[in-house]
């Protein structure tokens, strides 16, 4: 399933990536998700000035026909448009670098050094590792053993 997912996810997202450029917002992600019974195809798009409930409509109203007639996904879906948040979740090498210099929460599968979850700044990114810049030290953690990476955003 994980592999038929990523060939969904980057189906559609070059589907879908110059009509919503055109229409001048960014593509930040696509992620296709089963959530219970039910499935969804989450796009999240982003501008400078932030997304507001009416971009998401005209984006949302602008790739559903195109969806439908592309045919990629054959069970039934919802069809979700929305901004990636002030805190965001990084998984694609753009998402990494962009936030180079910045400062990540990583949640892990297995502890380092007694913990599942650390914080710090995001300094080094390749496709094996990453690395941060911890209190005490800069750590580096195998990509294998990241759940999820989050951006922090400091109220």
């Amino acid at each position: 399933m994980a592999e038929k997912k990523m060939n969904i996810e980057s189906k559609v997202e070059n589907l879908i990536q110059d009509v919503i450029e055109a229409l001048g917002y960014i593509l930040y992600d696509v992620i296709y998700v089963k959530e219970g019974k039910d499935y969804y195809l989450k796009v999240f798009i982003d501008k400078l000035e932030g997304i507001t409930i009416e971009d998401c409509e005209v984006v949302s109203n602008a790739i559903n026909d195109m969806l439908d007639k592309a045919d990629y996904i054959k069970e039934m879906y919802f069809l979700e448009v929305s901004s990636p948040g002030v805190e965001r979740i990084l998984r694609k090498k753009k998402h990494f670098l962009s936030q180079i210099g910045n400062e990540v929460c990583v949640k892990l599968f297995y502890p380092i050094q007694q913990q599942k979850e650390v914080s710090g700044i995001l300094q080094e990114y390749n496709d094996k590792e990453i690395i941060l810049q911890t209190h005490e030290e800069n750590m580096k953690i195998d990509l294998k053993n990241v759940a999820i990476v989050k951006t922090i955003f400091n109220w």
